[in-house]
């Protein structure tokens, strides 16, 4: 048999470059890698972010029946289960018929929805990148997690926990469950808030708005405290998309897609969700297996774009609740008119829509339509739908197909890391490029590639849907463990089989 081509890495070492793996990426949801190839004199020659795992999500839907869908979606993620249930809700809402939805349903969705984003970006900014950015990118490997700020701050460790928890509240009142719940169904939802958790929800709202408010200011003051990291580290323009709503509020239920080049002027405005396939078209790379979008009209290289908290907040006109609008104007002057690009400005929008979400909820634990109403809609219905929803990571799309037999014939899938993916391998090219070329590695210097990749917060399970042309090997045992076969894809897809196929 013929050798098979030789793949990214061995290509790499046969020209004599070394290649260092950070693997796994530590403190997201979910499993990835990061190879970087140097020189004999350590400098940078390549960096990718590779993500390992394979899920099917997007097959083993299919043949199912649509109600079952927004339960089953869930098992996604434990993170983010919340915006795949109502994503897919969502969606399925066009099939049966239900444009729109009751307003009780709305609004009970959309406090389920608001808790989710609430309870996420406060996990993720306390527990998984506050170690990095209170004691620094380089501090003791074995301080740098929640229970070394736990030790150190107390205070705030014990917000961040308590902010999360009010969000599982949220959650579990709405449905059913803090994870994996059932209230939301395709229609409307299955149940109204009781009035014992809206009471319980509402002794505690003044309280988590005044922490939410204290978040946004450790935020802001680790940007004051040391402005050059924080507007240089990672720096990578990029152009911006996200669900608004129509007057150009931040929205993070419901919407139109709007996108922005990476100089803020607007590329599309007010494009409906129904038709993300005349915008967004996907590319697959044979190193990963996560998938890369872009904006059609700009194509594969420049297309590329960023979603999430950093572009919300830039590419909505206002938020609408007056003490996150304040905060956001704040946020924008940073910038001197100019959009902020910098991965870590996440974590400070990422608080700003933090202390948003507690004004909405705030808002909507006083509306009485969440206790009684009409909870179902319906109407002719359709074979096909798209739900678009702001997930705490950036724009989730679920797009399904359903059958006159009520099964699923086809399901798309792209999640907030997906579309994230560009900006995050840009990121984290500028940062070796940056703080790693020519210099002797160490723990501390990796930890600032793990650092941009953090900001973004990626969900890497949710994002694991892409059927690429990973390399493959595959050694088939017999019963007492012998080896009987082997087969080998390389990456550039070539199939070899038997012994002579190692490289």
């Amino acid at each position: 048999m013929t050798r098979p081509l030789e793949t990214a890495s061995d290509a790499a070492v046969a020209q004599g470059l070394r290649r260092v793996a950070i693997d796994p990426v530590s403190r997201v949801e979910g499993h990835g890698k990061v190879t970087i190839l140097l020189d004999a004199d350590n400098h940078v020659q390549q960096v990718r972010l590779h993500i390992v795992e394979f899920r099917g999500f997007e097959k083993f839907i299919e043949g199912r029946p649509y109600w079952e869908v927004p339960v089953m979606v869930q098992r996604l993620c434990g993170i983010c289960p919340v915006s795949h249930h109502l994503a897919a809700s969502k969606a399925l809402d066009h099939v049966v018929g239900a444009q729109p939805v009751t307003p009780s349903a709305d609004k009970i969705r959309r406090l389920m929805h608001y808790g989710q984003v609430m309870q996420s970006n406060a996990l993720h900014f306390f527990h998984l990148a506050s170690p990095d950015l209170l004691f620094g990118f380089d501090s003791e490997l074995t301080r740098r997690n929640i229970m070394g700020v736990a030790a150190a701050h107390p205070d705030i460790a014990r917000k961040g926990v308590l902010l999360r928890k009010f969000g599982q509240e949220v959650i579990r009142a709405t449905a059913g469950k803090r994870i994996h719940g059932t209230g939301s169904v395709p229609g409307g939802m299955n149940k109204h808030v009781s009035p014992e958790d809206r009471d319980l929800l509402q002794r505690d709202v003044t309280q988590m708005t005044d922490w939410a408010q204290d978040a946004v200011d450790i935020a802001r003051s680790l940007h004051a405290q040391n402005p050059a990291l924080y507007d240089g580290f990672g720096y990578s323009p990029a152009n911006m998309l996200s669900l608004v709503r129509a007057d150009g509020a931040l929205d993070l239920y419901d919407g139109v897609i709007r996108a922005r080049d990476p100089d803020g002027t607007i590329l599309f405005d007010g494009a409906n969700d129904q038709g993300y396939l005349e915008l967004i078209e996907e590319d697959v790379k044979p190193w990963t297996y996560m998938k890369f979008p872009f904006l059609k009209s700009l194509g594969r290289e420049n297309g590329w774009y960023r979603v999430g908290p950093l572009a919300r907040l830039q590419n909505c006109d206002f938020i609408p609740s007056p003490l996150a609008e304040t905060q956001r104007q704040e946020f924008l002057a940073w910038g001197k008119g100019a959009p902020i690009h910098a991965p870590l400005a996440y974590h400070w929008a990422r608080m700003i829509e933090v202390l948003h979400c507690m004004e909405v909820m705030a808002e909507l634990l006083d509306d009485p339509d969440i206790l009684r109403g009409e909870l179902m809609a319906s109407g002719p219905r359709r074979r096909s739908g798209v739900g678009v929803i702001e997930a705490p990571r950036g724009t989730l799309i679920h797009h399904y197909e359903v059958g006159d037999d009520d099964l699923v014939t086809m399901c798309n899938l792209i999640v907030s890391t997906t579309h994230n993916n560009q900006a995050m391998n840009e990121a984290v090219r500028v940062v070796a490029r940056e703080h790693l070329d020519g210099r002797e590695l160490t723990e501390g210097l990796l930890n600032h590639i793990e650092v941009a990749i953090r900001a973004y917060d990626p969900c890497l399970s949710c994002a694991t849907h892409a059927l690429g042309q990973m390399p493959l090997d595959v050694v088939l045992l017999g019963p007492e463990g012998e080896p009987i076969d082997r087969i080998v894809r390389s990456a550039e897809g070539e199939l070899v089989q038997g012994w002579d196929s190692a490289s």
